[in-house]
């Protein structure tokens, strides 16, 4: 029996029947197909960073540098071994500008945009593959849960939201950040590029700058931090919350699912008790906070909890944070922001999650409880899972590095969450990493960026019937 596929009656050309091997092993599963573009895509930029054109100074950059500028790019983390503001040209500058938002919105999501631009209309694969792309937790195969934070029939409109989100917050951040910087004394084609480019690296949480200086001139203006703060806020919680928030404000009868309670809540927690413990654990540090009054030590105690969760700014060099402060950072920046948002770490929700369980077998009850909605324990083992997974990758990271460098450990572990939460801040660390090291870190956060969400995908994937169950028997635990 002949397998060649017909069309109109003819044959199938060769690149007809590629992409229907390409369509069909983007259908099965959406995210295996997502990492295969994610490594294609970080190859490409690789090759570009490393043209001379790419250089400030018209020369070849290592591989290694190149490498890992593209993995940076790519995955929004906001490391560099590189002065990313004097090394790049501005056609460099410009190639890290399109990578961070291909890279902050997801592959696949981007492709689905892209897609419903030119057809203007969403087929059921591309809404399946942006699912995907949005909650590793949706089956690809086969029945499609309906009880998810985002429905397969609002794809369309998540999307949308993406796509909008991204212009008019960053365009709004950009508005808030430009008069700032005229009046610091910039030229107004340099204040429009770089309030564009502080922007995008706000709301992306990617957190480079593309001035020698970086936010060092702005660290005392509360006008522009606070700006900042609202582009790495509103990036961190998810877009299904932005869809979330932006449906219900036309509403007169508001409903808010658990994924937007949860995700809310749970970031507010962490930033207020990520910024009083900044003010208890740093306020008798003349490096820091010690030499500020109460106000600006709130204030900066505030805008480091922000972008200690993925959001890569710094108006304080981290390397003079006390010992325990430096270990509070690396818990927020583990954590991370919200699920399919443009923040890094193993999401909010997996904290509120596992917190939840933790409580429920305190109550001696089983089910998982909150907002009067019950939790399914498939959710709290793809949480477990993915929690493990980070620590691994964290784990293994850093005892490689360490042995490699012989750095402190404390420098070591946070550089190394830093990476795999893709939140960018640094001890100073990363630049000096040997090529080894260097390689180490960009797997690091290669993993971080998609290897939490592949496990998660593969998990849900991997569910299946099991007609038989072993003899129970109990092990002793704790």
């Amino acid at each position: 029996m002949s397998t060649t596929r017909t069309v109109r009656g003819r044959p199938a050309t060769p690149s007809e029947r590629v992409r229907d091997v390409v369509n069909g092993f983007a259908a099965r599963s959406p995210s295996r197909f997502a990492i295969l573009v994610f490594a294609l895509l970080i190859l490409v930029f690789t090759l570009l960073f490393s043209l001379p054109i790419s250089s400030a100074n018209g020369q070849w950059t290592g591989l290694a540098d190149s490498l890992f500028t593209a993995m940076s790019v790519i995955c929004v983390t906001g490391l560099s071994t590189v002065d990313m503001a004097t090394h790049w040209s501005y056609f460099g500058h410009f190639l890290v500008y399109i990578g961070v938002q291909v890279g902050a919105v997801g592959v696949l999501t981007m492709a689905s945009i892209l897609g419903l631009v030119v057809s203007r209309k969403l087929g059921l694969r591309a809404k399946l593959m942006a699912a995907g792309d949005s909650n590793p937790l949706r089956v690809h195969g086969g029945p499609v849960d309906e009880g998810q934070a985002v429905r397969l029939g609002d794809v369309g409109k998540l999307l949308t939201t993406v796509a909008l989100s991204m212009v008019v917050i960053e365009g709004a951040v950009a508005l808030l950040l430009f008069p700032r910087m005229l009046i610091a004394g910039i030229d107004v084609g340099t204040a429009v590029w770089e309030s564009l480019y502080y922007s995008a690296m706000a709301f992306t949480n990617t957190g480079f700058t593309p001035n020698t200086e970086g936010i060092d001139a702005f660290a005392t203006d509360y006008w522009f931090l606070s700006a900042l703060m609202i582009g790495v806020f509103l990036g961190a919680i998810g877009f299904p919350v932005i869809l979330a928030i932006a449906s219900n404000l036309r509403l007169k009868r508001r409903r808010w699912s658990i994924h937007v309670k949860l995700t809310l809540l749970t970031s507010l927690i962490l930033l207020v008790a990520g910024a009083v413990l900044y003010i208890v654990l740093e306020y008798d540090n003349p490096k820091t906070f010690g030499r500020l009054d109460a106000g600006h030590t709130i204030f900066q105690s505030l805008f480091l909890s922000t972008m200690a969760r993925s959001g890569g700014f710094s108006t304080i060099p981290i390397d003079d944070l006390h010992g325990s402060s430096l270990l509070v950072t690396d818990m927020l920046m583990f954590i991370g922001g919200g699920s399919a948002s443009t923040a890094g770490g193993i999401k909010v929700t997996t904290l509120a999650v596992l917190f939840l369980a933790a409580f429920a077998e305190a109550r001696g009850v089983e089910p998982m409880d909150a907002f009067r909605r019950r939790i399914p324990t498939d959710v709290l083992r793809v949480s477990v899972a993915i929690a493990l997974w980070g620590a691994t990758i964290v784990a293994v990271s850093t005892i490689l590095i360490t042995q490699i460098t012989k750095a402190p450990l404390d420098h070591v572990l946070f550089d190394v969450i830093s990476g795999f939460a893709t939140c960018g801040l640094t001890t100073g660390l990363t630049e000096r990493l040997p090529d080894a090291g260097i390689y180490i870190m960009a797997a690091t956060m290669f993993c971080g960026r998609v290897g939490t969400v592949t496990l998660a995908a593969a998990l849900a994937q991997r569910q299946r019937r099991q007609l038989y169950q072993n003899p129970e028997e109990r092990p002793l635990v704790g």
